[in-house]
């Protein structure tokens, strides 16, 4: 008897130590795939002057091959999160990364510009089809609590270090392999991480929506809409945010989404509920990730700049000087982020984030031409990396406990479409900023001078800070609800 006892106790123990076995490896899958999904979003840029000269395109074209993934991305991300939950998280992620992969290599065999190009518009969709469903389904595989933080705070830091990674990354394969392994060198880990995710992710991670209808008419129209936002936002990096083109495309892109909000209102399965959206700790969760990611990719753009024309740093020396903001963000996000939130709950996580990036921002707000890295910049940099990787880990997990079961694609796509539309969008506002005392002719702005240039900066590091000490006020009045408790709010607003 005591032998059966001992042998059940045995292989119940043997289960759950391979049921975590399976844990940590399909969370090591999903987050090697968004790595690949973030890396290139900013590993290409550095390869950029070797493709230009290798194909004799202009800057302008250039720019294209950046854009395109970025809008494809942005654009399909909330659409593929909500197809997860329909269809399942699984095909989904494991579709997406193969078409990654494949784009991959097109992209690395091209042999013209036009052809990298249609392989970057690919690459973002199923980047967008990885991303959005590999967060699905960790909400799936861990359980909401200490578990599922963890492993949120691991996606956090592989998304935020890689981001950096990327610069660092570009710079030494384009000068050792050549540009075209930026592109090659996703096909093999890509074709692991597919082949992995067949056997350890579980067949049982499929729909997790009771309704099976998808609203095309809204995915057409949402899509459509953010890739003419973030597309909008992309131009008048180059024309200015008052020129005509960019009102045009604005105003295309709001009147889009506001057909999308109509359809959404009118549609008996909508594609994101308005009530979703609605709900107080998903609002403003997406808010402070945009308003986050405005202020970091603003100033990671600056200092990039900075660091190239100011210092004469090369390409490579500006990534390694970036480095150990990445190397911050992935210690703080693995180790310190999700133990912060077990302990003292989301809203002191999203408040000491925000306040470490806006002292952040405001010390760098007094870069000069003669500043030193060590004594000047790191540390500003360093508190910039602590207040970002509390912020990603944070806003993860408070947007997944705001969503309903069935709801995880729609809640981490939604997250991350904020977060890239965030980006371009701090570009956008922080550059103006920069740029606001210098002359312009016909349109036309005039080169400054150097010293000019880094006032300017001075003064968007200062717009960085108001930026995120509005998210310190946000987060001070964060609420979270439980779904069950925002849908008994409800009913009772509609009962009276």
């Amino acid at each position: 008897m005591k032998d059966e006892k001992s042998n059940s106790l045995s292989s119940t123990s043997s289960k759950a130590s391979f049921s975590s076995k399976r844990s940590s490896i399909v969370l090591a899958l999903v987050a090697l795939a968004q790595l690949m999904v973030i890396v290139d979003f900013t590993i290409v840029q550095v390869a950029l002057p070797s493709i230009g000269k290798e194909f004799g395109v202009s800057i302008n074209g250039l720019q294209w091959i950046v854009t395109a993934y970025g809008l494809t991305l942005a654009g399909f991300l909330l659409f593929s999160g909500r197809s997860g939950d329909i269809y399942g998280h699984k095909k989904l992620f494991i579709t997406g990364v193969l078409l990654f992969s494949i784009a991959s290599l097109a992209g690395g065999l091209a042999s013209s510009e036009f052809v990298l190009i249609i392989s970057r518009i690919i690459q973002g969709l199923g980047a967008a089809m990885a991303s959005a469903t590999g967060l699905s389904i960790i909400a799936t595989v861990f359980p909401e609590g200490k578990e599922r933080n963890r492993a949120l705070s691991i996606f956090a830091a592989v998304s935020g270090s890689g981001f950096v990674a990327g610069m660092t990354l570009g710079g030494i394969i384009t000068s050792t392999l050549g540009w075209r392994w930026v592109f090659e060198i996703n096909v093999p880990i890509g074709i692991i991480v597919s082949l992995l995710s067949l056997k350890y992710i579980s067949s049982n991670i499929g729909p997790t929506s009771k309704n099976r209808h998808l609203d095309v008419y809204g995915a057409v129209s949402v899509t459509a809409g953010l890739m003419l936002l973030v597309y909008s936002l992309n131009i008048a990096q180059e024309i200015g945010f008052g020129s005509a083109q960019t009102l045009e495309l604005l105003l295309s892109s709001a009147l889009v989404l506001f057909i999308f909000i109509l359809i959404e209102y009118r549609s008996k399965a909508p594609l994101m509920p308005l009530g979703f959206i609605r709900r107080r700790s998903i609002f403003w969760t997406n808010v402070l990730a945009l308003i986050q990611l405005a202020a970091f990719v603003a100033m990671t753009f600056i200092l990039t700049n900075y660091f190239q024309q100011a210092l004469g740093y090369s390409a490579l020396s500006t990534g390694l000087a970036l480095a150990p903001m990445g190397v911050v963000f992935l210690i703080i996000s693995a180790f310190l982020a999700a133990p912060l939130v077990n302990r003292f709950g989301v809203k002191p996580s999203l408040i000491l984030s925000m306040v470490l990036q806006t002292i952040g921002y405001l010390l760098l707000s007094r870069i000069s031409l003669t500043e030193s890295y060590i004594g000047g910049l790191l540390g500003p940099m360093l508190l910039i990396g602590f207040g970002a990787a509390f912020n990603f880990t944070s806003t993860n997990i408070a947007v997944l406990m705001g969503a309903r079961r069935g709801e995880e694609g729609l809640a981490s796509g939604l997250i991350n479409t904020s977060r890239q539309i965030g980006g371009p969008v701090g570009i956008v506002v922080l550059l103006a900023v920069a740029t606001l005392g210098t002359p312009h002719v016909s349109g036309q702005i005039i080169i400054p001078s150097i010293a000019a240039m880094v006032t300017g900066f001075g003064y968007a590091f200062l717009t960085a800070a108001l930026i995120t000490g509005i998210g310190i006020v946000i987060a001070f009045s964060f609420k979270h609800q439980k779904p069950q408790q925002q849908q008994n709010n409800e009913d009772k607003l509609k009962m009276s």
